[in-house]
């Protein structure tokens, strides 16, 4: 008897993969990599293939068009099979080739070193290595002595920008000439500067007011107001958002009063004209993420002025504020004491109480009363008065027809401004900080000098005819403002381009409209929060199935993948770096790499890999590795997640959220693949909707019919079960 043998088939090594590797002017070689292998061990075997001696003078590097990066011990593990790399000198000594070429007299060979360098710069192992041997120094040198022109000059201000984005060396390095020389670039309206430069400087200075300790002022000085205005109506896009952005920067550093000074230039006509024409109509609505941050920010910043007022009481002894009560009673009522005797005076007080009264203060007898709650404090009494001297007619509309109104059915200006005002503050968040995430804006506020005061005189005149639609009385009060504030907020969302256009949406949205809204949603609401049981059991029932749709959708929404912006490891947002991931479609591997804000690129074009498998867990907010060092960010760390990896040399990959719906899309889609519970508040609002939805559907039988609580009691069994009936 033969007994046959079965050979079993050899296991896969993991550590190794099988690449190419090319060099110029030579034939590639085909070989395996050993991830176990020193790097050193690697790159001295293919010299030795290639007859190359001083194998320390070369490195490996990654050849995609969008990753140049050197290879090292800690992203070696990114080498999949494959693979194209390519060897190349070593960073050190490439950093000594380019300072040699940057010492030298030839232009020609400095504007092709500069040219070299400002790509490699990216590279924070080749920063590293250019900054220890005294590159970032000579670069600060070429610049501070402004003789590098045109194309040489471009590469030089790209590169300093490339080699301070690495964190390395802090921005409190640099002097006063250096300051000069840059805003000098941004300033010279005269002669056309490469379009390069500018771009380069509005970035340095940006990052000099905001990261160096008290360079601020030597910026302000040397940069031109008007000159930043300008660079907004180039037609190009970059040259705009760093301006933008620069004035941004500007303004969040400055003290009070040059804020309200800034704030004032651009609030200016001409100024939001070029912000308007240039900035936002010009693309068609299609402003770019990074651009619509800053317009976010620069929103944020000149509401943010109004928190002083906002959060101020009033002073019983501010005559001026005593002032502006009594001129809201006059324009309403028109009534003039001034050469009045003192009887007179006094009869007219009580006249003053009763005009009070008509105006809806809560305190009539003393209406300073009404200004002591923070917020809106004094903010509500600044809009009131803008409202009664610029829309004259509207006011005392408002007021006299309430004056004319029942008691009970009157609608008090005065108190509901007050609360109004508290509202505006709500929605549009005054007082808080700008977010490194927000980009909502409202290109509306953009178009007049005195937006939110603009925006209380609609929103006013809104109110008043909602309560009149509604007929409410001064007991509805807070079920009016919830329709208000609906009616304000589906407006907003709507993005109208003018205070005008906001009206024409606020009209379409009548309290029936709001009403109708309302009473579909109530219905879905109180279906859903029914307790019978059985509907409980049914629902119980039903929810895996559901679950299981949801979380399909989750991996779907991986496999389309996301454009992420890069944070540092500090936690620091970096400008204009963004990268792309997406699941594969069996799920098995994320593929990752760099790309532009406007790009989706496919999987085969994203040269990154990360088997799902070798994800050791999910964290998220503080516990990230790169939310750990960030200080002072209140809103980034809610939006960060991490994959953390059982790999040595890359322990993590580190994720900033677009948005709270991507980072709940992603955290559910990677705690499915892992093989965890889905938690999120985006699965908690989707199971909602969608078991709402097949409730419904199921129990369409059941219309008019009342389901009971508790199910109706099963009877007991019959004594016998003879009583079938036979036909015979």
């Amino acid at each position: 008897m033969t007994t046959k043998v079965t050979k079993m088939p050899a296991l896969k090594d993991t550590n190794v993969v099988k690449i190419a590797v090319e060099m110029e002017d030579q034939v590639a070689q085909l070989v395996e990599f050993k991830q176990q292998q020193p790097l050193a061990a690697t790159i001295q075997e293919l010299c030795n293939g290639w007859g190359l001696s001083d194998p320390d003078q070369y490195a490996l590097q990654f050849s995609e068009s969008n990753n140049r990066n050197y290879i090292t011990e800690k992203n070696r593990n990114e080498i999949k099979n494959g693979y194209v790399l390519r060897l190349t000198y070593s960073p050190s000594k490439t950093a000594h080739d380019i300072l040699q070429k940057l010492n030298s007299s030839s232009n020609d060979e400095k504007t092709a070193a500069v040219q070299k360098l400002s790509s490699l710069s990216m590279d924070m192992t080749f920063a590293l290595e250019f900054i220890n041997k005294q590159g970032l120094a000579l670069i600060i040198n070429l610049i501070e002595k402004g003789k590098c022109k045109g194309e040489l000059l471009a590469h030089t201000l790209l590169s300093f920008v490339e080699l301070m984005d690495h964190g390395i060396v802090s921005w409190d390095i640099l002097e006063l000439p250096f300051i000069n020389t840059v805003a000098s670039y941004v300033n010279n309206q005269s002669s056309p500067q490469d379009s390069k430069v500018v771009q380069a400087s509005l970035s340095i200075l940006e990052s000099i007011v905001l990261n160096s300790t008290g360079k601020y002022t030597q910026v302000e000085k040397e940069i031109g107001f008007q000159n930043l205005i300008m660079h907004l109506q180039t037609q190009n896009p970059v040259i705009q958002q760093n301006g933008i952005a620069l004035i941004n920067a500007l303004f969040q550093k400055a003290d009070q009063p040059k804020r309200k000074s800034i704030a004032s230039a651009l609030c200016s006509k001409q100024v939001r004209n070029i912000i308007t024409s240039n900035l936002i109509q010009s693309r068609s609505g299609q402003v770019g993420t990074e651009m619509a941050h800053q317009l976010y920010v620069l929103q944020t910043l000149i509401f943010g002025l109004l928190e002083q007022r906002m959060n101020t009481k009033m002073d019983s002894q501010d005559q001026d504020a005593h002032d502006k009560i009594k001129e809201l009673r006059k324009i309403a009522f028109d009534v003039d004491i001034t050469n009045a005797t003192d009887s007179t005076v006094r009869r007219q007080m009580g006249v003053f109480a009763k005009d009070y009264k008509k105006l809806g203060f809560k305190y009539d007898i003393n209406p300073a009363l009404d200004f002591t709650e923070t917020p809106p404090g004094m903010l509500a009494l600044d809009c009131m008065v803008y409202f009664a001297r610029n829309h004259t007619e509207s006011y005392t509309k408002v007021v006299l027809e309430n004056s004319c109104r029942a008691d009970e059915h009157e609608c008090p200006f005065g108190r509901t401004s007050v609360e109004l005002v508290k509202l505006l503050c709500e929605v549009l968040r005054i007082g808080e900080a700008p977010s490194e995430q927000g980009q909502t804006y409202y290109p509306m506020f953009f178009t007049h000098d005195h937006p939110f005061e603009e925006f209380f005189c609609i929103c006013i005149v809104l109110l008043n005819k909602t309560w009149k639609e509604m007929r409410a009385t001064t007991e509805d009060f807070l079920k009016v403002f919830s329709v208000v504030k609906e009616q304000i907020t589906r407006a907003l969302a709507a993005q109208p381009l003018n205070m005008e256009k906001f009206k024409q949406l606020l009209q379409a949205l009548t309290y029936a409209e709001i009403t109708q809204l309302w009473q579909r949603e109530r219905l879905s609401r109180e279906e859903w929060e029914s307790h019978a049981r059985p509907i409980t059991e049914l629902k119980e029932q039903i929810t895996p199935e559901i679950m299981d749709l949801i979380q399909k959708q989750r991996l779907g929404f991986l496999v389309d993948g996301t454009c992420f912006t890069k944070y540092s490891q500090r936690g620091q947002r970096i400008k204009d770096k963004f990268w792309y991931v997406r699941l594969s479609s069996n799920h098995k591997v994320f593929h990752y790499g760099d790309c532009d804000e406007k790009s989706v690129p496919s999987i085969e074009e994203l040269p990154n890999k990360l088997a799902v498998v070798d994800v050791k867990a999910l964290v998220t907010g503080k516990e990230c590795p790169h939310m750990k060092d960030a200080r002072g960010r209140k809103t980034t760390h809610q939006l960060a997640f991490s994959l953390t990896l059982d790999s040595v040399e890359v322990t993590s990959l580190d994720f900033v959220a677009p948005d709270e719906k991507a980072f709940d899309y992603w955290t559910d889609g990677i705690n499915a693949l892992l093989g965890n519970k889905m938690v999120s508040k985006e699965t908690e609002h989707d199971l909602e909707t969608l078991l709402s939805m097949d409730i419904k559907l199921r129990l369409l039988d059941t219309e008019g019919i009342d389901i009971p609580q508790d199910p109706p009691p099963i009877p007991e069994d019959p004594p016998n079960y003879d009583f079938c009936y036979d036909f015979k």
